[in-house]
């Protein structure tokens, strides 16, 4: 693939487990069966792009477990964000050198950034200033791995182009925010439209014991194993619209928790979601990992 025409763009290297581009996702398509997908921690995102002045929808590298390497072609600013992880610069002439998380960081021509594994955390994102300019597809630069719509997975040896810096100008070089948590993880979640399919203590122990973050987990779910979820109710629920957040509740009894993947509509009755502001931070749990559930006040979800 030849340079963009600015010249300015990262060659991936190597990309560790999963590295997707991701933005703030597409909206307004779901009556088509398209979700929204984008960041699994928006949050995150959304901080990478303030710290270097982007919008904050700007296309970015969300990086899962660290083992990314990129080279990059022209003089960039770079940040990183979400699980924090050793990374490293080396510049053209072999010079290697430390890089600070949630800061903004000048990536030289020809230098190649590092990131190993996150200590804690699940999910770095890598934003640049101009943002990645690959194609969008329904509005949104964001790879959905449920659907398939947008960018493909970057692999070795792909050349990511990177957009006009913005007008504005970074006002801050550090942002000094909580890393995630590594021991139990507490969510609050408001009780969702089905929890009447469920027996009247079924939200009572949801909160009362934790449940532990499955290997059968990804940006479409995690799939939890606790307490057993007993229905009060059988039958078939008619397919009904879905949201991140949601705890879809199968035959099993272990609640699965959708993430920025999910599909539109699901046909398990929904015991509770999230709250808006708690889904960055359940992105962020790790395989093994303990979750415990609150019941929180209802909020308005976005």
């Amino acid at each position: 693939m030849s340079v963009p025409e600015a010249g300015r763009a990262l060659l991936v290297l190597a990309t560790g487990p999963l590295t997707t581009v991701q933005d703030l996702g597409r909206r307004s398509h779901s009556h088509l069966g398209v979700g929204r997908s984008g960041a699994a921690d928006r949050g995150a995102l959304r901080l990478a792009n303030r710290l270097l002045a982007n919008p904050e929808g700007a296309a970015g590298l969300e990086i899962t477990l660290g083992g990314l390497l990129v080279r990059a072609s022209g003089d960039l600013l770079v940040a990183l964000t979400g699980a924090p992880c050793p990374a490293t610069v080396t510049d053209a002439r072999g010079r290697v050198r430390g890089v600070g998380h949630a800061s903004v960081e000048r990536l030289p021509d020809g230098a190649t950034l590092r990131l190993g594994v996150p200590p804690r955390g699940l999910r770095t994102y890598l934003a640049v200033r101009g943002g990645l300019d690959v194609p969008k597809v329904l509005g949104s630069r964001a790879t959905d791995l449920l659907s398939g719509l947008g960018p493909e997975r970057p692999a070795p040896g792909a050349l990511l182009p990177v957009g006009p810096p913005p007008v504005g100008f970074p006002a801050v070089d550090l942002a000094p925010v909580p890393e995630p948590e590594s021991g139990d993880l507490v969510l609050a979640a408001v009780p969702g439209p089905r929890h009447d399919w469920f027996r009247p203590e079924a939200l009572a122990a949801l909160c009362a014991e934790p449940y532990e973050v499955t290997p059968q987990s990804d940006r479409i779910g995690m799939r939890l194993r606790g307490p057993r979820l007993e229905r009060a109710r059988g039958g078939e629920l008619p397919s009904e619209g879905m949201v991140p957040g949601a705890l879809q509740v199968p035959p099993s009894g272990q609640p699965t928790l959708f993430l920025a993947d999910h599909p539109v509509t699901g046909g398990y009755p929904v015991i509770a979601v999230l709250r808006d502001d708690e889904i960055g931070r359940a992105a962020q749990a790790r395989p093994g990992q303990r979750i415990r559930f609150r019941l929180a006040r209802r909020a308005t979800m976005r």
